[in-house]
């Protein structure tokens, strides 16, 4: 695409934590924006930024030179990609379709033959970051698909972007990401057991985290959770319940190559008592209230 190229329009479906905010950046880069939403409300503020909004995912797609799905799970894609009001029946020849969900790497090989039964061209195309990053534009790009459906793809990508990986054929954004968000959870686990074991001893807290965050177990992502356990600050980057569902995506994909992900089974008995005591829609580091409320 040269520079005095038209940009290329742009439907995104789903406006959730992520979508809302990686769907301003495409706008902000001058992108024609179509938005998609089972809640329109959520549209409201990128209608205002210049954005068109559509009554279905058929609609969005229509005018649409490239398409992205961000949505919750298996579940609410298929819902928006396939059917009578689905995104493939809207889609013009030659548009490309990505799937940035979390999903699993079956339905992405499902959605990629429909897409090409649409004659449309595909990746998928997973995140790493949370609401935060996506609205900063500072997400990572985990791709699966041909190399040369990914370099058209790439100026949309780029200002939701750091980092854009290809990783390999079709489905291989998807495994990576599983593999990601289930050692995500194992990490957010442990940490709150192990901050529960510091609280319960009766140790100095910000002592004995400062040991962990500055050591070889402070990783980014438990400097900042083990932040939000003890302020319990659980306002949603990042949702329990879908880390529930991500980790239950990684143990069904490891089953399929023989393998017991024991340590993601153990995490996510965890998520899924958080989710029973009603944090399920809270941040991920509110996995630690129900050992506090024992």
């Amino acid at each position: 695409m040269s520079s005095t190229s038209p940009k290329p329009r742009v439907a995104f479906l789903g406006l959730g934590l992520m979508g809302a905010g990686m769907a301003s950046r495409i706008l902000g880069a001058g992108f024609p924006l179509t938005v998609y939403n089972r809640n329109p409300a959520k549209a409201a503020s990128l209608v205002a930024a210049g954005a068109r909004v559509a009554t279905s995912p058929r609609e969005a797609a229509a005018q649409a030179d490239v398409i992205i799905s961000m949505v919750a799970d298996n579940h609410a894609a298929r819902a928006v990609w396939l059917g009578d009001s689905g995104a493939l029946a809207g889609a013009a020849p030659g548009c490309i379709a990505i799937e940035s969900s979390t999903v699993t790497a079956g339905w992405v090989m499902e959605l990629a033959a429909a897409a090409a039964a649409s004659s449309c061209e595909f990746i998928d195309a997973p995140v790493t970051g949370s609401r935060i990053q996506a609205g900063a534009g500072e997400l990572a790009f985990l791709v699966g698909g041909p190399a040369a459906t990914l370099e058209k793809a790439r100026p949309v990508l780029t200002p939701m972007s750091k980092s854009i990986t290809l990783l390999g054929p079709v489905g291989s954004g998807a495994r990576v990401k599983l593999i990601n968000n289930f050692v995500c959870g194992v990490q957010i686990a442990s940490l709150a057991e192990a901050i529960t074991m510091i609280e319960r001893a009766g140790l100095d807290r910000a002592k004995a985290i400062e040991v962990l965050t500055s050591g070889a177990p402070g990783s980014p992502l438990v400097k900042a959770i083990s932040a939000r356990m003890t302020a319990a600050d659980y306002t949603p980057n990042f949702i329990v319940r879908l880390l529930a569902k991500d980790l239950t995506y990684a143990i069904d994909e490891a089953a399929g190559h023989a393998l017991d992900l024991t340590t993601a089974a153990a995490a996510l008995k965890l998520f899924q008592t958080a989710v029973a005591t009603g944090h399920g829609d809270q941040d991920m580091s509110a996995v630690i209230e129900p050992f506090r409320k024992k």
